[in-house]
């Protein structure tokens, strides 16, 4: 699994423990929810400046978003 597909699986598992949508998770990120959505199939790569608004916008540490869960 690559790391686009950990982010991915984590950002969902995250967002939806945290009871937000999508496009809540996009406003406080301040990013459309269409992009959320493309990173949460893994249909594109998140530069580093995103998975941290990505993260504060989570209340979580950056590292928890990449984290491989075995």
């Amino acid at each position: 699994m690559d790391l686009k597909e950990v982010f991915a699986i984590n950002l969902r598992q995250i967002r939806t423990s945290n009871g937000l949508t999508q496009e809540e998770l996009a406003e406080r990120a301040g990013l459309s929810a269409r992009y959320i959505g493309s990173i949460e199939r893994a249909d594109v790569s998140a530069s580093v400046t995103v998975l941290g608004r990505i993260a504060d916008a989570l209340g979580v540490e950056p590292h928890l978003l990449v984290r491989l869960n075995r």
